[in-house]
């Protein structure tokens, strides 16, 4: 599977070998997804029993704070509500080739 290489920043989930799900923040998913699958991304993934790990989602924000925002809410879920949410946002299932972006960098916040 071809993974998108065009910068931003972006709050990804991975699918592991072991059926759990990891959430991070990169600037580039493919170098990411490359280092996370060679073992030398974060230290969950590093786990052997956890590789080979497959992208499911991302979301491209504008800004770093926004998407390690993104991450940090993500992985503050319980599994069935991470499941839920990605449900929510096109993937129904994980054992599929392909993965889908949500592409938020041209959405406005306003704070009041």
């Amino acid at each position: 599977m071809e993974i998108i290489s065009e910068e931003g920043f972006y709050f990804y989930v991975l699918y592991c070998y072991d059926q759990t799900l990891y959430g991070g923040f990169t600037t580039n998913l493919r170098q990411r997804i490359e280092a996370h699958n060679k073992g030398k991304g974060a230290k969950y993934t590093r786990v052997k029993k956890r590789q080979p790990l497959k992208l499911i989602y991302a979301e491209k924000w504008a800004n770093k704070s926004l998407a390690m925002s993104a991450e940090y809410h993500f992985k503050k879920l319980n599994r069935c509500k991470k499941e839920y949410y990605l449900a929510r946002n096109g993937v129904p299932t994980f054992d599929k080739d392909v993965y889908i972006i949500k592409d938020y960098s041209q959405h406005l916040i306003c704070h009041l």
